[in-house]
């Protein structure tokens, strides 16, 4: 085995210069508690598009917008524009009442509520370190990136409710759900990594993991970016028999839309495939460098091989059941952790 890097704690080395002199313990709270709401923030969402709510909201307001109606005035008012604004309502829900739209309602609007409360116990911390100096100057822009890539998050989202408006769609675009999402991770992801930056203990890792760890955090990313795209086409609710598809490796309607491009963003048929494609790959590797690196005593790799198994079955139970809302959340919400987890195996195994 090659030879391991010395164990280290970043947060007490005088060299690393992102750590704040003070109130670094505050600071990495802070970022937990980000993280922790970011993560909230991906299951509401889940939630949201699994009951196809996100289209009960057809306007983007982002300051009036968090008072949600308040008389039966303004409930009809907004049932009005959804009646009159999405297709969803009369190919999907032309039976609905005011009482079923205000059950769709607040999914999206607690999900867009949510995400205005994180910019508030985000902005607020975060002038208040800066003025006290709490920050540092290596530290303070990764702090500003992560403000900035939450606004961005509310522009996208509004870009991908939008393709649902006004539109032939009976749900949102699957590609801007999918980067929509993608975006969301990229976020806690980042919370997580500042976080063991301001002071988590390395562990020893042979000088050979990080490109292993590398190319893991890569499939998980991709593999959850799929899932994201099986989820807005509802390709989950179809192929429900596993290992096959419909009693095929490949679905020859894989590959049925015309351009032939549009099959891999519109195609549940594809979308499905690749996303079980992916699922055995990083399951293989996952266990190729559990094995790989089995002589140590402490490994991540080990742990992150058996979250990778347990997302692995929790998936086929929930395709064969035809995702049912509490086991397709469930499935992301453990697959956040598995990305949280190859997060932490790469951040451990970077070169010092």
């Amino acid at each position: 085995m090659s030879e391991a890097v010395a164990v280290i704690l970043p947060g007490n080395s005088p060299a690393n210069s992102m750590v704040p002199a003070k109130g670094v313990a505050l600071v990495r709270a802070w970022l937990l508690v980000i993280a922790g709401m970011v993560y909230a923030m991906i299951l509401v969402g889940g939630a949201t598009r699994l009951t196809d709510s996100g289209l009960s909201i057809t306007e983007w307001k982002p300051l009036l917008g968090a008072f949600p109606p308040m008389n039966e005035t303004d409930w009809a008012d907004a049932f009005a524009k959804y009646q009159s604004m999405t297709a969803q309502y009369h190919l999907l829900n032309p039976n609905m009442d005011i009482a079923g739209f205000k059950g769709i309602y607040w999914w999206e609007w607690s999900h867009r509520e949510l995400g205005r409360v994180i910019g508030v116990v985000f902005a607020l911390p975060l002038i208040f370190f800066w003025v006290t100096g709490r920050t540092t100057k290596k530290l303070l822009p990764h702090l500003l990136i992560l403000f900035a890539l939450g606004g961005l998050q509310g522009l996208i989202g509004w870009w991908m409710v939008s393709s649902g408006v006004n539109s032939e769609l009976t749900s949102v675009a699957p590609y801007r759900l999918m980067t929509h999402f993608g975006l969301a991770l990229l976020i806690i992801c980042y919370c997580f990594w500042l976080w063991m930056e301001l002071g988590a203990a390395k562990r020893e890792t042979p000088r050979d993991a990080f490109g292993w760890a590398t190319a893991l955090i890569w499939i998980s990313g991709v593999q959850m970016a799929l899932g994201a795209l099986v989820a807005g086409l509802d390709a989950g609710r179809g192929y429900t028999d596993w290992p096959l598809m419909s009693g095929h490796v490949a679905p020859p309607e894989m590959w049925s839309m015309d351009p032939f491009w549009l099959n891999f963003a519109e195609n549940p048929a594809t979308a499905q495939f690749f996303h079980r494609l992916a699922a055995y790959g990083l399951l293989g590797l996952a266990a190729w460098t559990a094995w790989k690196f089995r002589a140590q005593h402490w490994s991540l790799f080990k742990l992150f091989a058996g979250l990778v198994l347990a997302q692995a079955v929790l998936g086929v139970a929930t395709l064969m059941r035809a995702a049912p809302l509490d086991m397709s959340l469930t499935h992301q919400a453990l697959g956040t952790i598995v990305l949280l987890a190859a997060t932490r195996l790469v951040w451990t195994a970077k070169p010092a």
